[in-house]
């Protein structure tokens, strides 16, 4: 263990994080130790814009760097963000906005409302959940030196939801020039608590403190994020407390619940999901009621218990708890798709698929993400599971873009597993996979078939401006998707969220007003 945590220092001196997180280093000429925080990542990032590069790490780097207009909670709560009050007409088509006075940018320059007009005529639509507002803007108007006017073609329901996924960019940093490669990608200029300093690729990424921060005082002055490749170097490093946060895997989680203060994190995100997508087509699925059977027969408590190391809650129906207000009450997979063994080896002989001399029904091709460890768990419980009433399954374990091929572009699969995101609105989020998906569009429904009630339920929750009047049309949508079973959640999941050592930094798990964004403003540094 020593010679291990000697090669970790040493790798986090190279990148220069260590000599900034475990030495007193002088701050200006005050001669007070300078704080530092440290977030240890698995790789070099895709980019450090996440509104104009989709993914994990990019939308981890712009929640600190950067502010959106609306804030949105993990519990879906709508706050001010950057637009400190707004209203929506009674029929959805206008949207005013009063922005925050005193707002500046990292490089001086004054945010105004020219740049929320560039920003929503611009750049969300070349952002996957602001493309379908972008579609919708009629015109947006500068109404006064604080205020800005959004003129809708029609009603948008998650209008404010997804106003608060959309990062604001710096107009006279963008403007004329080729949005997507922007070299502010990789060195981005925004509004929020922390600043850009600096990016070496296989080594570390630097934020500094934004000492003008209109929301308050930073409590960090500096963030070094070492990027270590290898998950136990990263757990290791955490336990030792060598990095405050780190991406560790879910089978460490048992350590993680047996040491003094080392936690997962629980919020700051929105929900994860570890689904099962059929394939409806399949020669074998193309029958929902066995669909329905093959469902039944995973033992959703026991995947949560061993394969998400007992981290998430066994799913009971389309929707998480946090999403309550569209969650329809009379959705019950306990009651509807029982573990009753008996049953369904019933169903699977009335559907016409007996067992055959050597007990099997029929073999399925199941595809998952390798690096996906959690996934990779469930597949494997689930060849034991569905071997109990007579379901072979053959086990396809591929890198991302393989998966992607073989799932949303070819179909050639019959089940596949995997982990993704709630969102910040079923209608952005969630639908995606129960709606018609004709261009086999990836991340998006897989099962090949599309289904006219569900298509005018999504459609109809899209077109209603507040969320009471919306939840119907998602009730409506989960009744279907009910009887159909080509898409399930199977367990609702946060250990893929980072674990943080707190020996050093105290206040870490503080809940915040938006996602993706640590509490820089109330964390306390211990030294």
């Amino acid at each position: 263990m020593k010679t291990h945590s000697r090669r970790v220092r040493a790798a986090l001196a190279i990148l220069g994080a260590a000599a900034l997180a475990l030495t007193a280093c002088a701050s200006g000429g005050g001669g007070d130790e300078e704080r530092v925080y440290v977030r240890a990542i698995g790789d070099d990032p895709m980019g450090l814009n996440g509104q104009l590069v989709s993914g994990a790490t990019p939308t981890m780097f712009s929640g600190q760097i950067m502010d959106t207009l609306v804030r949105l909670s993990d519990q879906y709560e709508l706050s001010p963000g950057l637009a400190e009050e707004w209203t929506l007409s009674d029929d959805g088509l206008d949207l005013d906005l009063q922005l925050r006075e005193g707002v500046a940018w990292h490089d001086g320059e004054p945010f105004t409302p020219e740049d929320v007009k560039f920003n929503l005529e611009e750049i969300i639509a070349l952002q996957s959940f602001g493309a379908p507002l972008a579609a919708r803007i009629d015109s947006v108007e500068v109404t006064g030196e604080s205020s800005v006017a959004v003129h809708l073609t029609e009603p948008y329901g998650p209008l404010l939801e997804t106003l608060a996924v959309q990062f604001m960019l710096p107009k006279h940093v963008y403007e004329g020039t080729d949005y997507v490669t922007n070299e502010a990608n990789m060195a981005p200029i925004g509004t929020g608590p922390l600043m850009f300093e600096s990016y070496t690729s296989g080594e570390q990424v630097v934020l500094v403190k934004n000492p003008d921060y209109w929301e308050g005082e930073v409590q960090v002055d500096r963030v070094v994020f070492p990027i270590m490749m290898d998950a136990n170097s990263r757990a290791t490093a955490l336990f030792e407390g060598e990095v405050d946060q780190a991406d560790i895997d879910v089978s460490q989680q048992e350590r993680v619940s047996s040491s003094d203060g080392i936690s997962l994190m629980e919020a700051g995100a929105f929900e994860q999901l570890e689904s099962m997508m059929f394939n409806a087509k399949s020669e074998y699925l193309d029958d929902p009621e066995v669909r329905a059977a093959v469902f039944a027969a995973m033992d959703r408590q026991a995947l949560v218990d061993t394969a998400l190391s007992g981290i998430g809650e066994p799913a009971n129906g389309f929707f998480p708890d946090s999403l309550e207000w569209a969650q329809d009450p009379d959705i019950d997979f306990e009651r509807d798709f029982p573990r009753d063994l008996d049953a369904i080896n019933a169903a699977l002989d009335d559907a016409g698929y007996p067992r055959g001399a050597d007990g099997t029904r029929f073999t399925l091709n199941v595809q998952y993400i390798a690096e996906l460890t959690d996934v990779a768990a469930i597949a494997e419980m689930a060849q034991s599971m569905l071997g109990e009433v007579g379901i072979e399954l053959e086990l396809v374990a591929s890198a991302g873009a393989v998966f992607t091929e073989n799932v949303y572009a070819k179909g050639d699969f019959d089940i596949a597993f995997l982990r993704s995101t709630v969102g910040a609105d079923p209608s952005i989020g969630i639908t995606r996979w129960y709606t018609c998906n004709e261009q086999k569009a990836a991340a998006a429904n897989p099962s090949g078939i599309c289904d006219d009630e569900i298509d005018e339920a999504a459609a109809a929750a899209v077109a209603t401006p507040n969320r009471e009047d919306r939840a119907p049309h998602f009730f409506a949508l989960q009744q279907r998707a009910n009887e159909l079973m080509t898409y399930a959640p199977l367990a609702w999941f946060n250990g893929a969220y980072p674990t943080v050592n707190e020996s050093r930094w105290a206040g870490q798990l503080e809940p915040q007003q938006t996602t993706n964004r640590m509490p820089w403003l109330t964390m306390t540094y211990q030294g």
